[in-house]
Parts: structure tokens; sequence; C-alpha cells
């Protein structure tokens, strides 16, 4: 039986992973992508659920994002200088 009032647990780990993936070099993107995915069946289980936790999934979606998009110019630059160490 599922508590009404409970917070929704995918809601949780998309906060979680929407934090790392801002934190975590590299790895972070996948973290990010990750977090969108969750707050998406997170969403749908809380609509139809009736659960708790919209304000930390929408958190954690927030987060993911700001995370892809730190983490995109960051490999960018890593492909960059790893480039421009091999040429002679």
């Amino acid at each position: 039986m599922i508590d009404n009032n409970s917070t929704n647990r995918k809601a949780i780990i998309t906060l979680i992973l929407g934090i790392l993936s801002i934190f975590v070099p590299i790895l972070g993107l996948i973290l990010g992508v990750l977090g969108v995915i969750f707050s998406n069946i997170s969403n749908k289980e809380i609509i139809s659920r009736k659960e708790k936790g919209q304000g930390i999934r929408i958190t954690g979606l927030v987060f993911s994002l700001i995370g892809i998009i730190i983490q995109i110019p960051m490999i960018m630059g890593f492909i960059t200088v790893y480039m421009l160490q091999s040429t002679p």
C-alpha cells in the first residue's frame, strides 16, 4: 500500500543527480541526463499516485539542466586542450 503523504523517491533521486551533475566533472553530463529522465518518470508518478515531491522534482530538474549546460563547454575545453597538445 502506498502512503499518499509520502514524498516520491524518484524526485529525491532527481535532486541528488542534479546536484552531482553540477559538481562532478565529465561524469556530470551523464548524471544530468539521468536526472532529466528521472524527473520525467517521477512527474508521472507524482500525478498518478498523488504523492508529494513536485518542488523537489522541479529543483532537481533545474539542477540537472544547469549541470548539463556547465558540463558541455567543460568537455569541449578538455577536447580542445587534448587536440592542441597532441598536434606537433
